[in-house]
């Protein structure tokens, strides 16, 4: 009984070996594979990297790291080293798929494929991202400018709700580009935005009401009051300084006097002088 046991622990000891040695090659070629593969993948990274630090990219991050969700958020954007990395990955999972073949370990190969396949939409993905962030941020401080050239009050509080509605909206569109589902969210986010963007309505036109009367009362009443002129209303007589979107200065014994224009509107206006015009002889 002893001696056919011997015979048998030879045996599987003898198919180890061979299956051992015939393992070898593959697993030296794979092991050539990822090496080269790490050479090749940090010689391109550095090369992409010193291209974009010489063409200026990372004034890009200079740009995104002002704005206000990003620098509050602390973290630091710099292109150069973000796409480097993206493309020194990215021919690492090549080199280790054409590893993993040598090795005839076709499900990892085949879970690698799709990862390297998913990369390129990623890319995509972010792009949209970055783009819309910069678009958002530049409408925000267009919005911002407009509402402090017109006099309109909390421009700043207008500006932020714009630019948070569109940061949303484009966030969702990276997402799917991402390939995420997001209709839950969607649906979600939408019945918010709704809910918020009403409110606000409501409330900023009950707060704004007097604004917007002043500035269609400039529109209206333009050209009828000039600075100059001597005019007076509810009682206050007096030389008009300078006038804007939404108020009259007005001169009146040493001191100013504000009145908003809606007052031009809706009270009698009594034109004392009018302002004597310059004329050059020729």
């Amino acid at each position: 009984m002893i001696i056919p046991l011997q015979f048998d622990l030879m045996g599987i000891l003898q198919d180890l070996l061979r299956g051992f040695v015939a393992v070898v090659p593959n697993l030296l070629g794979a092991l050539a594979v990822f090496i080269i593969g790490l050479i090749v993948s940090k010689v391109a990274a550095r090369f992409v990297r010193r291209i974009l630090v010489a063409i200026g990219a990372d004034k890009l991050a200079e740009r995104l790291n002002e704005i206000e969700i990003v620098y509050k958020s602390n973290i630091q954007l710099v292109p150069s080293t973000l796409l480097s990395k993206v493309v020194y990955y990215f021919l690492l999972f090549i080199f280790v798929i054409a590893a993993t073949d040598i090795l005839n370990m076709p499900v990892i190969s085949q879970l690698m494929g799709e990862i390297l396949n998913y990369i390129p939409v990623l890319i995509s993905a972010l792009a949209v991202f970055v783009v819309g962030l910069l678009i958002s941020d530049f409408l925000k401080n267009v919005v911002k400018t407009t509402c402090d050239s017109l006099g309109i009050p909390a421009a700043g509080m207008i500006s932020s709700v714009v630019f948070y509605f569109l940061f949303l909206n484009i966030t969702m569109i990276a997402l799917s580009q991402a390939r995420i589902d997001t209709e839950f969210i969607q649906d979600n986010i939408s019945i918010i935005l709704a809910g918020v963007v009403l409110a606000f309505a409501i409330g900023y036109g009950f707060a704004s009401r007097n604004i917007v009367a002043n500035f269609l009362a400039s529109f209206y009443n333009k050209g009828k009051i000039n600075v100059g002129d001597t005019i007076g209303i509810e009682g206050v007589k007096g030389k008009v300084l300078s006038m804007d979107s939404s108020s009259i200065v007005l001169e009146v014994e040493g001191r100013e006097v504000l009145i908003p224009l809606s007052k031009i509107a809706s009270e009698k206006i009594d034109v004392f002088e009018r302002a004597q015009e310059e004329t050059e002889d020729d």
